[in-house]
């Protein structure tokens, strides 16, 4: 894992540049953090994931304050939107809005890869590397549950989700 060498910008009139090889990389979850809120002056929030054929991405969950963006670069993509499955492929935009359920994953028959951004943006990298200590068995479920608030994260059941992931 490196460490991204992007700092707070300060100045909203000036481009933010994040180049590939300094982004953070978190391997184990296929994510490559581009852009958090502090980079941006809370314009954005920005990574990239990259996902093996048919693997899970996050699971169903709500953004309260913010929409985010899906831009799919290749393969092919589930996204839950609401109680619908939308298989997205390379080329598609897919916008959720605030209050709206979404997971995503990749295809069962494709790898997947996509940008994705929230706007406004929320400072959430620290989000994605409790997700990794998660996955690895180093931190309980508990720590990220208590922190939906702080992340505008918010956790839901999915019928749909669940039901289109499993055939």
């Amino acid at each position: 894992m490196t460490t991204s060498k992007t700092t707070p910008h300060p100045n909203l009139h000036q481009p933010v540049l994040v180049r590939a090889d300094e982004a953070e990389r978190l391997d184990s979850i296929g994510h490559v953090l581009l852009a958090d809120s502090s980079t941006t002056g809370g314009a954005l929030s920005s990574h990239r994931v990259a996902l093996a054929r048919g693997a899970n991405g996050a699971m169903p969950h709500r953004h309260d304050k913010a929409s985010e963006l899906f831009f799919i670069l290749s393969g092919q993509l589930d996204v839950l939107a609401g109680d619908e499955v939308i298989t997205t492929a390379a080329g598609d935009l897919l916008v959720v809005p605030p209050g709206l359920a979404h997971a995503f994953g990749a295809h069962r028959g494709s790898a997947a890869e996509a940008l994705i951004i929230i706007t406004p943006g929320i400072e959430r990298f620290d989000y994605f590397r409790h997700v990794v200590r998660l996955r690895a068995g180093t931190e309980p479920r508990e720590i990220l549950l208590a922190l939906q608030d702080r992340f505008d994260t918010h956790f839901v059941e999915s019928a749909a989700w669940h039901g289109a992931r499993a055939s």
